[in-house]
């Protein structure tokens, strides 16, 4: 199993990003790492809603991507916004389902529509990149 890795970038836009197995515990360490990123930022308000947002996202790389590893990027794109994202190795996009009141899974996506900005998929040559950008204001 690969050890996770944790890198910041010295430039560009701030981010956080790390490798992880691909692995249902995994969304624990991303949601540290994304409550981390908003801390350093001062958007302590967006790491709730972020902590669900990257679960999801981590949930559904987990169910239906390939190869062992997927990669957890936080970025901060302006000053109060900040962008999760979560790439994996299936070049599948994520398709938002409506979930009948019995059915257990199948609402991941539809919450991070309720609670994100926007959301989307970027193609990447061995995969895909979900995104999900949350807006608040800074604090302080």
């Amino acid at each position: 199993m690969p050890q996770p890795t944790t890198r910041a970038r010295p430039t560009g836009h701030p981010g956080y990003s790390e490798t992880l197995p691909r692995q249902p515990e995994s969304a624990a360490t991303a949601r540290r790492l994304l409550r981390t990123a908003c801390a350093v930022w001062g958007l302590d308000a967006l790491a709730e809603n972020g902590a669900l947002v990257v679960t999801e996202l981590v949930a559904n790389a987990v169910q239906h991507a390939r190869r062992e590893s997927i990669r957890v990027v936080i970025d901060r794109t302006e000053a109060g916004r900040v962008r999760v994202g979560v790439v994996d190795f299936s070049k599948v996009p994520p398709v938002r389902k409506a979930p009948g009141p019995e059915d257990e899974d199948g609402r991941g996506l539809a919450l991070v529509t309720e609670l994100a900005e926007d959301w989307g998929t970027d193609p990447l040559p061995w995969g895909k990149r979900v995104w999900a950008e949350l807006q608040g204001k800074e604090e302080g």
